[in-house]
């Protein structure tokens, strides 16, 4: 038995539920009409006794009055009647019949005791019977009416199977209804798994939703939040793995290059160290673009960052220190404004360094011999700005773009520093914003 199988489940549960429920509903009808039955006969039973109390005496002969069989008295339409149905028999106060139905009654045994309704039996009969003792008002007489209790629960069994008789037709065809509605029901499932079997692992097409139950909507919202998160994932490797191909195809080349220049120079030394310190030169450039290629994927796949308390202050002063040695090989002044008061702000600690270096990092590299790289930081925001050679309006508008280097540039680089700083900008709830002040310079503003 496939126990996985959510139509199956759903038809055994639903079969064990109504039979539970349907054995809870007939023994509780069967007592409910048993109770009631009883009530009834008791009733019954009462009514004809008093009756029978009422009949005047004097009538009674001294011989035992036996009256006709019931099955004597009408041969045709006299129903179901037993002979247990009703029985009755009259007694004088000193045990003696003079009176009874024909039937059973004549098998009453007389006791004096008794009064009202007991329970007994018959002469030569293991029967148990349900009697009603009642006497005259002047003692003379007393009167019992009997009914078998046989009698009354096959009368409760009958009632009750003809009550329940419908469901035992009723409950195959509500069965094959049900397991054609699950089988409707669960058709939309089936079609979007026929969905998921045909498409292709690079499908990134959401699945439809038309007609589907209000339940399943939610798993299939998730599934195409899914595959668009599948999506973007795939398409930052591809632009990745396309990235990096295109930029690092450039310095790889020069690499194989300045490989064979040395190979080629023999007892040239100057030439092979020439070619050497270019070699070194080209792996740096290709180390610093790999390494930049990954910072970026990783801050494409980011969605939310562990945020804690970040001095700014503090931030802008350890860059300061840590590019001072660059600076001065470079022949770069690097100067830092800071208020006295720390400016804190929540982010990330490692991205927001790696913003600043990023910034420092190119403003010393764009930097004229002689020129200078200001950081300054104030309210709700940070600057830094170098002086140099100027930027286009139209370069201005495309610097922040990948790979893009303004024509014309000489340092080596491979445009994804201010990329980096506007994703880090990005996951900080910031704005990254390029001017040139005035001619000659160039400014970075990053605001929150």
């Amino acid at each position: 038995m496939n126990h996985q199988s959510l139509r199956l489940r759903l038809m055994l549960g639903f079969l064990l539920l109504t039979l539970i429920g349907w054995g809870t509903a007939s023994v509780s009808s069967w007592w409910q009409t048993k109770h009631k039955i009883n009530e009834l006969f008791d009733t019954q039973q009462m009514l004809f006794a008093k009756r029978l109390v009422t009949m005047n005496p004097e009538q009674l002969s001294r011989d035992p009055l036996t009256l006709p069989k019931t099955k004597q008295l009408l041969r045709d339409h006299r129903g179901e009647q037993e002979d247990d149905a009703l029985a009755f028999a009259v007694f004088t106060h000193d045990g003696k019949m003079v009176m009874n139905d024909g039937d059973n009654g004549k098998d009453f045994i007389f006791d004096s005791t008794r009064n009202g309704f007991t329970d007994g039996m018959l002469k030569g009969d293991d029967d148990l019977w349900r009697m009603v003792w009642l006497s005259t008002p002047d003692k003379r007489f007393v009167i019992v009416v009997g009914q078998e209790w046989e009698y009354r629960d096959d009368m409760t069994r009958d009632i009750v199977q003809t009550s329940q008789f419908p469901w035992l037709i009723a409950l195959p065809l509500m069965l094959l209804l049900l397991l054609w509605l699950v089988t409707h029901e669960l058709a939309p499932l089936k079609r979007i798994a026929h969905q998921l079997r045909a498409r292709s692992p690079e499908d990134g097409t959401p699945l439809t939703t038309r007609r589907l139950p209000q339940e399943v909507r939610p798993l299939v919202d998730e599934l195409n939040a899914l595959f668009a998160r599948i999506g973007e994932m795939l398409s930052r490797e591809r632009r990745f793995t396309s990235d990096a191909a295109h930029e690092l195809r450039s310095p790889l080349a020069a690499l194989k290059v300045q490989t064979e220049v040395a190979q080629l120079a023999h007892d040239d030394e100057a030439m092979r160290n020439h070619a050497l310190r270019n070699l070194d030169t080209g792996i740096d450039r290709a180390s610093r673009l790999v390494d930049q290629l990954l910072t970026l994927s990783r801050l494409d796949a980011e969605k939310s960052l562990e945020m804690q308390p970040v001095d700014l202050q503090q931030l802008l002063q350890q860059s300061v220190i840590d590019h001072y040695g660059k600076s001065q090989a470079a022949g770069v002044n690097i100067i830092l404004e800071a208020p006295d008061k720390p400016v804190i702000r929540q982010g990330q600690p490692t991205l927001l360094a790696l913003m600043v270096r990023n910034l420092v990092d190119n403003a010393i590299r764009y930097s004229p011999p002689g020129g200078e790289v200001w950081l300054m930081l104030g309210p709700g925001q940070f600057q830094v700005m170098n002086s140099g050679d100027g930027l286009s309006r139209e370069a201005l508008e495309r610097i922040g773009e990948r790979f893009y280097r303004p024509p014309g540039q000489e340092k080596s680089g491979s445009g994804l520093g201010l990329s980096i700083v506007s994703q880090i900008a990005r996951l900080h709830a910031m704005e990254v914003s390029v001017e040139a002040p005035v001619e000659g310079e160039f400014m970075v503003r990053v605001s929150w």
